[in-house]
């Protein structure tokens, strides 16, 4: 089947009551049919659920139907985004290990790597996400995983993943890809060598900002490792957010088309605008891996970045003279949202580590929705009157 099909026709077993929309399975956890189902249960001879925080129907409905789209073998969902992003390192290192991870990152990643993991003796090395050829120089020999994502965050700089991939596997290194920008829909990471694949559910994928969580998928091997530890640990994902999810996952197909459609169109009318400088998109031919981008992704996504001169004074004239266009931290909802990374996502980053990551005081990150395209140019274009 088709990614279309899957995401829709994917679904938990129905029960005697015939229901052709999967219930919410509100319980915190599974009766036995006897004392010795239950010790088979626990002693994992026999498949079922026996607590939500292990597992539930509406959450293994969302993560079979994440796998399918995303070509894994296995995967689990997690509370949030970060619960995912981080135990998909955390499960896996111990004291001593190593991290070579790409530069630009989300902010919360970056803490993990450079505030928490320190304390735990992992240490990390940042590469530059312009020069993959020179990644193996920083291979240790204690580097046990690479973390990157592409299109990253706020920058959408684009990372050779096949090149990577086989750097991961020369070294037997595992490779996570943080997948959250681009979805399945437009780029498959398995495809190009990654072992694990993470994302933020909150953001394209709910696609209408209601609900907090995250996935991992990837090989069975290493999801194994991760569900023991996040079954002992505890960020699990509530039944009625997975439920959410999964009917989210219906549309997303459709939804990135018009969101792709709509970014690049305004990244082309932004790129001739005189009042800003350096647009970013993928897919425009301007961008310094537009072929990259063309080679491995479908689409160019929903997100569009572009810089202001005069720093925050003037970025944020432009934001509060915005009509109705969102001012928010949150991106991939069906309204359009605008953020300043440098005050808000990325403001814990020193200003030199912002710098090396192309953030500068007048960079604006749209993450564009599915307004008529015409009203989205309109608001964009008059706020930019104040600057």
């Amino acid at each position: 089947m088709k990614q279309e099909t899957l995401a829709i026709r994917e679904q938990t077993a129905r029960s005697y009551n015939r229901e052709h929309s999967a219930p919410i399975y509100m319980t915190s956890s599974f009766v036995f049919d006897s004392a010795e189902q239950g010790q088979a249960l626990f002693q994992e001879e026999e498949e079922g659920n026996i607590y939500s925080r292990f597992s539930n129907p509406n959450t293994t409905e969302l993560i079979n139907k994440i796998c399918k789209l995303e070509q894994a073998e296995s995967g689990l969902v997690t509370a949030s985004g970060m619960a995912a992003m981080f135990s998909s390192m955390a499960a896996l290192l111990k004291s001593g290990d190593h991290i070579l991870a790409s530069r630009s990152l989300f902010g919360s990643t970056h803490q993990i790597l450079t505030s928490i993991f320190p304390n735990w003796g992992i240490e990390h090395t940042y590469v530059d996400i312009n020069d993959v050829e020179n990644w193996e120089s920083s291979v240790q020999k204690n580097t046990k995983l690479i973390f990157l994502e592409t299109p990253s965050n706020p920058g959408l700089d684009i990372i050779d993943l096949e090149k990577v991939g086989k750097l991961a596997k020369a070294h037997e290194l595992t490779l996570v890809v943080d997948n959250c920008f681009a979805t399945p829909c437009l780029q498959k990471p398995m495809l190009f060598g990654a072992d694990l694949v993470t994302h933020s559910t909150t953001k394209l994928m709910d696609g209408q900002g209601r609900t907090i969580g995250g996935a991992i998928v990837g090989k069975s091997k290493l999801i194994e490792k991760i569900q023991f530890f996040n079954r002992h640990t505890g960020p699990s994902m509530s039944p009625f957010n997975a439920w959410i999810l999964s009917k989210s996952l219906e549309t997303l197909s459709l939804r990135m088309d018009k969101h792709c459609e709509n970014a690049l169109g305004l990244s082309k009318v932004l790129e001739k605008d005189h009042r800003v400088s350096n647009v970013k998109y993928p897919f425009l031919r301007s961008h310094p891996k537009f072929d990259i981008a063309k080679k491995q992704m479908g689409k160019g996504g929903a997100l569009v970045t572009f810089s202001i001169d005069g720093g925050f004074e003037k970025a944020s004239k432009f934001m509060n003279g915005l009509t109705f266009l969102s001012l928010t931290s949150n991106l991939g909802d069906t309204r359009t949202t605008v953020t300043h990374p440098a005050s808000t996502t990325h403001s814990k980053l020193s200003k030199e580590e912002r710098q090396l990551v192309g953030i500068n005081e007048g960079l604006i990150r749209i993450s564009v929705g599915l307004e008529h395209i015409d009203d989205i140019v309109k608001d964009i274009d008059q706020a930019l009157k104040n600057v």
